[in-house]
């Protein structure tokens, strides 16, 4: 509690002990005392759900949005890792309308530039897309680490390709051409 009585605070995400990998578990041998269960046999893998309508809303400039792309990207890296049932799916959903968003604020930079006209004076002003911008890219990273840790602590099989967060900017560029 804080010293005007409000409780503020509290622990920070990330603080305290740090998880070992499932992976780094297994290679180490430190799961050796353990039960391993069984693999089921005739085990199906599930289809992606459906995505929500609001995410599929047409938008008011009438330029693409990608929601439907980030959302099917991030689900088919999350199956491939096998834990998209760890993954809660309204997760998925905002880090896919996060990103979606970030892309739009960064056309409306490219297409209107860093400065904008003060409403009431005329004077210049930083373009309100760039802190805009700025927000969503802390929310994506802040979702992002959130997906990430979960299929770290669950993943029992290394990875070192490319990962969805790394075609963001890859999106953008292909958009400008």
């Amino acid at each position: 509690m804080a010293k005007d009585g409000t409780r503020r605070g509290g622990a920070r995400i990330g603080a305290g002990r740090k998880k070992n990998a499932l992976v780094d578990k297994i290679n180490d041998d430190r799961l050796k005392d353990t039960y391993v269960l069984p693999t089921p046999e005739g085990l199906e893998a599930t289809d992606m759900p459906p995505i929500n309508d609001y995410l599929k809303q047409e938008q008011k400039n009438g330029e693409k949005f990608y929601v439907e792309e980030i959302y099917e990207e991030m689900w088919n890296w999350l199956k491939m890792h096998e834990c998209e049932a760890f993954v809660n799916q309204q997760l998925i959903e905002q880090y896919a309308m996060t990103v979606s968003r970030w892309i739009q604020c960064e056309q409306a930079i490219s297409e209107f530039g860093f400065l904008a006209k003060h409403p009431t004076t005329g004077n210049a002003i930083a373009s309100p897309y760039v802190s805009m911008s700025k927000d969503y890219m802390k929310q994506i990273n802040t979702l992002w680490y959130q997906i990430y840790q979960i299929v770290r602590e669950n993943a029992s099989v290394s990875y070192d390709g490319p990962i969805p967060k790394d075609d963001l900017m890859e999106k953008l560029l292909r958009k400008k051409s």
